[in-house]
């Protein structure tokens, strides 16, 4: 008898399509689809949807958990691993202190509720202050500003894509990445929805994206040289009238203080830093503050710079003085069925505690990223003696990864929570692999927040769990219990995930009963974002903070700042994304990997023949001390002085299992960055604008 299809979302990236599951008569998975019947997504699928047919018949995927012998792995069983774990990182923590268990938690943890439910109880009872995520090389710009502005770390408004008339992207790609903080699926017919009502969009990036190829203009920028552009959109926008401030009240302070503080920089210096002429900057401004609505957003590009707070910050402003901020059409907060704002949410805090070496501060509980090697390598009272790892492989994906790589060989022991033996598990002495998530109960904790409409759905488990396998929440609560067990603590187990999710909806008081939700297997639509900033301020002052001292030094820092050199002087390194790439992993399935590899330098064909170089040769990269070998293409989607680089690659190191990934490997982008490069006020990763040299390779493969 044929079985009926099932219905789920995504959860492979922040987009939350809706799927439909189709099946064999044997019960096997046999093709997957955009679910039509969605009320958000309405049937878009991109080629990771399809792929999650690979990632379950994946033979490298790991079933069982897996221990250390020497250069060998032995599986064992579930219990005999929590015992060893909480034994051994028990053991760390008693002789040397809680500091000197480390933790890092990768993208993939938000993606999943039983991660995103589960790990603060595990949190808690692991006691340390070396926490650590993928987020301090993403984001902590975003949710910076956002705690220092409105008093929390997650009340980001969004920009109301569906209704705006005039759309101003820097530094984001949302085509290929199905959007980021901007929650929509099927953006790319949003898009050109903006465009047949009338409306306008406009991109600034050093690179002609796939974004920017569908947008009504494009604006080549340096790159790192987005604040200035901003204050000079900003100062304009003054210019050219004053601030629509009537929908914020009394609610708005240092406004005044803000916009004086950026007065003092000029168009023409803004044109020499930037590189857009002033023409171009005062129009923009005209333009966005006669369009009935708009919104100005700025994404990864902005976010991983020299200056990526201050990126936040004037975006913020931007839209505040055109009166777009919490407006229709604008950029507004959403109000999700299970809040992640308000009574009982995590806020946020800074400076509460530094690293041990560099004295950087901790933000939202977490330390950035970029310290985790040298708190690792660097001997003395604290020093990190083991780890934790889940979903995460930050030997590709954070900075100076060589170095990190290095550090994980020096740990009395490791565990990694994940489901492949990759570039850094592969250092672990136990590895736990959750099962499939199709096999769990799920929710959209943290992406229902940041989504372009309110959104509900409670997704059911499509397949079923097999013997022997535990989801990602069951190892979180048993690995939790262990270190709870070893510290002689109580440990307080939270219900799983069918009976926590329907109790967080009711919780959260937006009407949505238990029955409905369930009933909805397609979804619930609750309508368009409405206003609520105001209503929602979580400052101690109860108002919008305009002119946060921590930003205000860091806008001195900017004016400081050195002019570039010229183009044809220096390359400037930027990273790109794929929509058939995720990250630092997928690398390992045939549906994303088919076709033209895509690890390539994309450098300009002017900047190309200045050096003596063809298209397809292998290429040296050079960034101070580190280097790493590719192969350049040449394109004109680069602006000459920049070079592109994805992000996720560099598979080709010793004891990883990838079947496919060795035809993709190329080069890691993060054994060339900079630790020591970040963005100040929020110790984000600087990622973007590295200066670096491409010269013709000595020899081909990777460097060393």
């Amino acid at each position: 008898m044929p079985i009926p299809p099932r219905f789920r979302v995504c959860d492979l990236c922040e987009a939350m399509c809706g799927l439909e599951f189709q099946f064999a008569e044997d019960g096997r998975l046999a093709q997957i689809r955009g679910d039509a019947q969605d009320p958000f997504s309405r049937g878009h699928i991109c080629p990771k949807g399809n792929a999650l047919l690979d990632l379950e018949a994946d033979p490298d995927r790991l079933r069982r958990p897996l221990r250390r012998r020497g250069a060998d792995w032995e599986e064992i069983g579930w219990d005999e691993a929590f015992a060893l774990a909480g034994e051994r990182l028990g053991t760390v923590q008693q002789a040397h202190g809680a500091d000197a268990l480390a933790i890092y938690l990768g993208n993939p943890n938000v993606h999943h509720f039983g991660s995103a439910a589960y790990l603060p109880p595990l949190l808690r009872a692991a006691r340390t202050r070396n926490l650590f995520s993928a987020s301090s090389v993403d984001q902590w710009p975003h949710q910076l500003v956002a705690f220092l502005m409105y008093g929390h770390q997650f009340l980001v408004p969004i920009p109301d894509l569906d209704r705006t008339d005039f759309f101003l992207v820097l530094g984001a790609n949302p085509v290929a990445s199905n959007g980021s903080l901007l929650t929509a699926g099927g953006i790319a017919r949003r898009l050109e929805a903006l465009r047949r009502r009338g409306g306008k969009l406009v991109v600034i990036d050093p690179r002609r994206t796939e974004t920017a190829r569908v947008a009504d203009e494009h604006h080549f920028i340096r790159p790192g040289a987005d604040a200035w552009l901003l204050i000079g959109l900003l100062n304009e926008l003054v210019r050219i009238g004053p601030p629509r401030l009537d929908r914020y009240g009394d609610r708005l302070r240092g406004l005044d203080d803000a916009l004086a503080a950026l007065a003092g920089f000029g168009l023409e210096e803004i044109h020499a830093r930037a590189g857009i002429s002033p023409e171009v900057v005062q129009r923009l401004a005209r333009e966005f503050r006669a369009a009935p609505r708009a919104c100005a957003y700025g994404r990864v590009g902005l976010s991983t710079q020299k200056f990526g707070s201050l990126c936040q910050w004037l975006l913020q402003l931007i839209n505040l003085v055109a009166g777009r901020l919490d407006a229709e059409g604008g950029a507004l907060p959403n109000e999700p069925a299970i809040p992640v704002t308000g009574p009982g949410t995590a806020a946020g805090h800074h400076g509460k505690w530094r690293s041990r070496v560099r004295g950087l501060p901790e933000f939202a509980g977490e330390l950035p990223v970029a310290v985790l090697a040298e708190e690792i390598a660097t001997p003395g009272p604290g020093q990190v003696r083991a780890l934790l790892t889940v979903a995460g492989n930050p030997v590709l994906s954070t900075p100076d990864g060589r170095a990190l790589e290095c550090a994980l060989g020096s740990l009395d022991f490791m565990v990694s929570v994940d489901i492949y033996l990759n570039e850094t598990t592969r250092h672990a002495d136990l590895i736990l692999p959750p099962a499939s998530a199709l096999t769990q109960h799920h929710y959209d904790l943290i992406f229902s927040a940041f989504a372009v409409r309110r959104l509900a759905r409670w997704n059911r488990p499509v397949l079923p769990l097999a013997d022997g396998e535990l989801g990602d929440w069951e190892i979180l609560q048993k690995l939790g219990q262990a270190l709870a067990a070893a510290s002689g603590r109580p440990w307080q187990p939270l219900p799983p995930p069918e009976v926590l999710i329907p109790a967080l909806v009711a919780r959260g008081g937006s009407g949505v009963g238990k029955e409905e939700l369930a009933g909805a297997k397609h979804g619930l639509d609750l309508g368009p974002l409405r206003p609520s900033l105001l209503g929602r301020l979580q400052t101690e002052s109860g108002f919008i903070e305009c002119a946060p001292p921590l930003l205000l030094e860091d806008l001195r820092r900017l004016a400081r700042e050195a002019p570039a050199a010229p183009a044809g002087v220096e390359l400037r390194l930027i990273g790109r994304r794929h929509v058939r790439s995720n990250n630092s992993w997928m690398h390992n399935a045939p549906r994303l990997t088919r076709g033209a590899p895509r690890h390539q330098l994309l450098m300009h064909p002017a900047d190309l023949a200045a050096r003596g170089l063809a298209s397809e040769e292998e290429v040296e990269i050079r960034a101070a001390d580190r280097r790493i070998v590719t192969t350049v293409q040449a394109s004109d989607d680069v602006m000459p002085g920049v070079v592109c680089l994805p992000h996720g690659f560099g598979h080709a190191r010793p004891g990883v299992r990838l079947r496919v990934a060795s035809k993709v490997a190329g080069a890691s982008y993060n054994d060339l960055t900079d630790p020591a490069a970040l963005d100040v006020p929020s110790g984000n990763a600087a990622l973007s604008g590295l200066a670096v040299e491409v010269r013709r390779a000595a020899a081909p493969g990777l460097a060393d």
